[in-house]
């Protein structure tokens, strides 16, 4: 190494010296990037402020569903369970049946009151007070009383009859009178026994009110099937078990509406300016990722949550801190979904409030 060439050391270094300029091109080059990154997160922090403009979002999101409670409308044990938790039925079928002996039972004591009332009718129909004999009978007493009382009387005014004979044959003609008038009370009474009353003409009231008692039971009888209303899905049925006693207006199971989903969004009160009733809406649901429904703004609510809560907040006293308050929006989703909706599901909503 000591015997190297001297020439050579030298013209290495003229060839390294050019290098020095280096280092101030460095520094240019970490000024530009600690100028440009703060524009950077300007142009960021524009384009996002920009993008959030025209929509309002919120993850205070749920899916809903119409769900209806079912119950009995007659009281009785439950013979038989058709359906589960789980179970998709459609409209009309049958859910489960009540016990049909205690109204078939009813039926039977209804046509016993309606026979009864048409024996009695026909009974009262033949009756002889109706028939007016009693009535003729009691004239042709009293003609004949009056008669033998005139011939009386003249004998009386001549002095060939006494006064107590005379009163008798008064007290006859007045004991013919008072039974043409119970005559006529019967009768009067006999017809309003077949009379028939204003509510049901034509139609005598006791038959009138053992057809109505029939038909009531016949109507609960036909209760004893009970039907879904809707069609649905089943759940909630832990109640509906064979040998239940079903009690009327007791909800056993619940059936979820088909085609019924929605979303109940909590907006902030803040972001309610410019949201209105048929602006769309856009859907994301965390059990989906990746799934984007529409939807479309149906309703907002007319008050907030904490208003229609079981204990709403009274702020009374002086010392209380405002909190921005939730009001419930209802949007309607307007696109068919892939997947099964279920109620309850979180939901992320962004409302379009410029309409795009």
């Amino acid at each position: 190494m000591a015997e190297a060439d001297p020439t050579i050391e030298t013209e290495v270094a003229a060839i390294e010296e050019p290098a020095a300029p280096a280092p101030k091109k460095r520094r240019w080059r970490r000024i530009a990037l600690m100028a440009l990154v703060p524009l950077l997160l300007l142009a960021g922090a524009f384009a996002y402020w920009q993008s959030l403009q025209g929509k309002v979002s919120t993850d205070n999101a749920y899916i809903q569903q119409d769900r209806v409670a079912i119950s009995s409308e007659v009281a009785g044990q439950i013979v038989k369970v058709l359906v589960g938790d789980g179970d998709r039925v459609t409209k009309g079928q049958l859910l489960f049946r009540i016990d049909e002996q205690p109204y078939q039972v009813q039926i039977a004591e209804a046509n016993a009151a309606i026979a009864q009332a048409q024996a009695s009718r026909t009974a009262l129909g033949s009756d002889a007070d109706l028939s007016g004999a009693s009535i003729s009978a009691a004239k042709e007493d009293i003609a004949f009383a009056e008669a033998n009382f005139a011939r009386k009387d003249e004998l009386y005014k001549r002095g060939f009859l006494t006064k107590t004979e005379h009163d008798a044959a008064q007290h006859q003609v007045n004991q013919a009178r008072e039974a043409l008038r119970l005559a006529l009370a019967r009768q009067a009474a006999a017809q309003a026994k077949l009379a028939d009353g204003a509510a049901v003409p034509g139609q005598n009231p006791a038959i009138a009110a053992g057809e109505a008692k029939k038909a009531g039971a016949e109507l609960n009888l036909n209760r004893t099937e009970v039907r879904a209303p809707v069609a649905g899905t089943v759940t909630q049925a832990d109640r509906l078990q064979v040998g239940q006693q079903a009690v009327q207006g007791l909800p056993v199971l619940t059936l979820v509406e088909d085609g019924s989903s929605y979303v109940e969004a909590n907006f902030k009160e803040t972001d309610l300016d410019d949201m209105k009733v048929g602006q769309p809406a856009e859907i994301k649901l965390d059990a989906y990722p990746g799934l984007v429904l529409k939807g479309q703004v149906e309703t907002i609510g007319a008050g907030t949550g904490s208003e229609f809560s079981v204990l709403p907040a009274q702020n009374a006293t002086g010392n209380w801190v405002k909190v921005t308050q939730r009001v419930p929006v209802k949007i309607r989703i307007t696109s068919k979904s892939p997947r099964r909706l279920i109620a309850g599901l979180s939901a992320e909503v962004t409302v379009f409030t410029d309409g795009r």
